[in-house]
């Protein structure tokens, strides 16, 4: 297993795994209401069964390079240790385009450390550095003014508004479509000052 450090606060980013299915669950309950304002996957994850297929879905999807699941755990004790706040993930990963689509979630006890913004710079880095894509995606509803934010610190461009085509909670959402290409990535890093 790998852990890469998100700043020096003690956050992780780490692979999300079957076996993490206990502690995915109660990082759900501790969450469901927040998670699940714009977020679907919580009204699957009920038990550990489910919390285990969901995770198993996305280990398939690693396997075949279409998508990648990645928890954030802060407080880190030791090595292995922390509570697991949230995760983001390549929802959509399609090498042969060199086009995917980054996500995210938290709940509330993660919010306000900029937990996210790291999280996706290091996403958006290996796959443009490591991996030649060329795209990434952002869709987040209008009304989630916290994920649009990441959007704009991550230098994406808003690009699409569907008007009422996302249905959740007994209320249709506006989504914004959000994106940034490498070559925007890679002026964006240049103009950043270096630790």
């Amino acid at each position: 297993m790998f852990a890469i450090p998100l700043g020096d606060d003690g956050a992780e980013l780490r692979p999300l795994e079957t076996w993490h299915a206990a502690e995915f669950l109660a990082h759900v309950e501790r969450g469901r209401d927040f998670i699940g304002t714009y977020i679907g996957f919580v009204d699957a994850v009920v038990s550990q069964d489910t919390a285990r297929e969901l995770l198993r879905r996305y280990g398939v999807k690693r396997v075949a390079d279409e998508g990648f699941l990645y928890g954030i755990w802060t407080g880190r004790a030791e090595p292995g240790g922390g509570t697991l706040v949230g995760g983001v993930l390549f929802r959509v990963f399609d090498a042969r385009t060199g086009v995917c689509e980054i996500g995210c979630w938290l709940e509330p006890a993660g919010t306000g450390r900029g937990l996210i913004t790291r999280a996706c710079r290091v996403l958006a880095d290996w796959a443009f550095h490591e991996r030649g894509m060329h795209r990434i995606e952002w869709w987040a509803a209008a009304a989630n003014t916290a994920s649009t934010a990441v959007a704009r610190r991550l230098g994406m461009t808003r690009e699409a508004v569907l008007r009422e085509s996302s249905p959740r909670g007994g209320v249709r959402h506006d989504m914004e479509g959000w994106a940034v290409l490498a070559h925007e990535w890679d002026a964006r890093e240049d103009d950043e000052p270096r630790a």
